[in-house]
């Protein structure tokens, strides 16, 4: 049996913010111009990032209480929600031809077998604790902020999103109870693509999209590895990265971001891409 396994990304610009255009003001008469010699004060240094909120105990139970309020009401949420609903009916209809053509490959199940650990809700809500804790008792905290710093805030973020994605799988796992590949229930939507995706998400928040290249990997390997594992269809996989992706977003939206790129897994003849596209909270 051969397979090819392709990852195609695919960049779709919705929209584009129209430049505006700039007026340059004449300085008054009266008023001396400016001397090339005196300093502009445009080019101060930018102003420091909004101070860390907290990160204890209560802030994580009163923070994940309103991410469960906050989540349907994000526009956001309902955009990539619709993404991945329509991935998972489009590609419904595949679901017994994609597992018959992936599972079985002896190349495919050596390259992926760290998923169901990588994509595990024990790894990544430890990672998460553990980030938490390294920045909130080894870390010195930021100015005036006790026992927090950006390390304690992105473990902070990291377990509110697995909080939130893995409530919501499993009240969907167990109320829809879809069989597995194996006859196992339940797997709609996949928990470790929901895992992946819901801290991808919040990385790409705190480091750029630039920077969560490695994480948006990660998450993409981890959704086919449980292809190849035979635990899931491939729409269990794209519904629970829509789930985790709007569940980061959800966590993170509250820091002054009104847009956000979606992503979603949509399979393809042979292999996996992952489709952007914008999205307003």
């Amino acid at each position: 049996m051969r397979l090819w396994i392709r990852l195609v990304v695919i960049v779709v610009a919705i929209s584009a913010t129209p430049a505006q255009a700039q007026v340059i003001d004449q300085p008054p008469q009266g008023e001396p111009t400016r001397d090339e010699s005196t300093p502009d004060e445009s080019k101060k240094d930018p102003a420091p990032p909004p101070p860390h909120g907290s990160t204890g105990w209560a802030s994580l139970v009163k923070d994940s209480a309103g991410d469960f309020v906050a989540f349907p009401r994000r526009h956001s949420t309902w955009a990539i929600l619709a993404i991945g609903a329509g991935a998972a009916l489009a590609t419904h209809p595949a679901d017994h031809y994609v597992q018959t053509h992936i599972v079985g490959n002896h190349t495919a199940d050596g390259v992926f077998s760290l998923g169901q650990w990588v994509g595990s809700a024990y790894v990544q809500v430890g990672s998460a604790v553990g980030l938490w804790a390294v920045g909130r008792y080894i870390v010195a905290p930021a100015a005036d902020q006790p026992r927090t710093n950006k390390y304690s805030e992105l473990g902070f973020d990291l377990m509110r999103a697995q909080i939130l994605s893995q409530a919501l799988v499993h009240g969907m796992k167990y109320s829809i109870r879809r069989d597995r590949p194996t006859g196992e229930c339940c797997a709609f939507p996949s928990g470790h693509a929901a895992t992946a995706f819901a801290a991808a998400s919040v990385l790409e928040r705190h480091f750029g999209y630039r920077g969560s290249w490695p994480a948006l990997a990660a998450a993409t390997y981890v959704a086919t590895s449980r292809l190849v594992d035979n635990r899931h269809f491939v729409s269990d996989v794209a519904f629970g990265a829509a789930v985790g992706t709007a569940s980061g977003w959800t966590v993170v939206g509250t820091r002054g971001r009104t847009h956000h790129l979606a992503l979603e897994p949509v399979p393809v003849k042979g292999g996996m891409m992952i489709a952007f596209t914008r999205v307003d909270d």
